[in-house]
């Protein structure tokens, strides 16, 4: 981490109504702002991987691959490609291009829209984009639900896949309503096929390998031109950020990828009196005890404190 810390608190020293309050007040004084989300934040919007979502979607898949979720449908192999896209299909539509199923994306926006803010993401869903976020104030380190690339990859290029990925859900016997919704048909999940038809499986226009997700799963991830602009305005965020009176607001991040968000967000902390760490995230909430008193800890459900926070505001 390039700094040393001796051990984490996850209390402040305040109650929860006291730490709202906290944080609404370094909101509304900071001269930027700077997010950092996680899927926490992805979930607190009711864009869950199991449940209902996954049984409405899936259970054909579920009742053949036994699969406990969305994600981990992801890693099987399926017996063809026409198989594999059938169920990817599904899954980018429902979470790239359907509806946002609460407004805490939105919620999010109204408080950060009036400062200078940018969002630093490992979630893939581009909600933020959708829900009225300056997209040249995003970066989406982990890739796009919405972008393919080479599967080996032969060349750093994406490709933006909604046209196909619709037509892959229609050919299922799934409808898509004016909203972008996606119906099922009147039969169920057992009128529809698990298939789509080989001509849609996407191949790579310049070797004409089958293509796969830009999703930071391994070394074959693509880092486009889309993705090093983003990377190189998060840096020049931060640096004219130095010494000013920032807030660092990490939504719903946890410990999968702590080199992302958390450990630099601490070091930012750390190194500037001004700035002020907040961290809502129920069950996973805490920050080194080097800078708990520039810290607000919360755990708590993130839409939750998004509301209590305008409320006071």
């Amino acid at each position: 981490m390039g700094m040393y810390f001796s051990g984490f608190a996850t209390r402040t020293g305040e109650g929860c109504e006291d730490s709202v309050r906290r944080l609404a007040r370094e909101l509304d004084a900071a001269d930027a702002v700077l997010v950092g989300a996680g899927a926490g934040l992805f979930t607190s919007a009711g864009l869950t991987y199991s449940g209902e979502r996954l049984a409405r979607y899936f259970s054909d898949f579920v009742r053949k691959y036994h699969f406990a979720d969305m994600y981990s449908g992801g890693f099987y192999s399926f017996t063809s490609e026409s198989e594999r896209w059938g169920f990817w299909s599904r899954y980018i539509w429902i979470n790239r291009y359907a509806p946002i199923p609460s407004d805490t994306y939105k919620q999010l926006y109204d408080l950060v829209k009036d400062k200078d803010y940018f969002v630093l993401t490992t979630n893939v869903d581009h909600c933020f984009q959708r829900s009225g976020f300056d997209r040249g104030r995003l970066f989406y380190t982990q890739g796009d639900y919405g972008l393919w690339q080479c599967s080996k990859p032969c060349h750093d290029a994406t490709y933006d896949n909604e046209s196909v990925v619709r037509s892959m859900v229609l050919a299922q016997g799934f409808s898509i309503s004016g909203d972008g919704t996606l119906e099922l048909s009147p039969g169920g999940l057992d009128a529809c096929g698990r298939m789509v038809p080989e001509r849609l499986a996407p191949r790579c226009p310049v070797c004409g390998r089958p293509m796969s997700m830009n999703l930071r799963a391994d070394d074959t991830f693509v880092e486009d031109a889309g993705w090093h602009r983003a990377a190189a305005r998060y840096q020049d965020f931060v640096r004219r950020h130095e010494g000013c009176r920032m807030l660092l607001l990490v939504l719903g991040v946890g410990g999968n990828t702590p080199v992302i968000i958390k450990y630099p967000f601490w070091r930012m902390t750390a190194s500037s009196r001004k700035a002020t760490y907040a961290c809502v995230n129920l069950g996973e909430s805490f920050c080194p005890r080097e800078i708990v008193g520039q810290s607000v800890l919360l755990d708590a459900g993130i839409t939750q404190v998004l509301r209590d926070v305008a409320r006071e505001l």
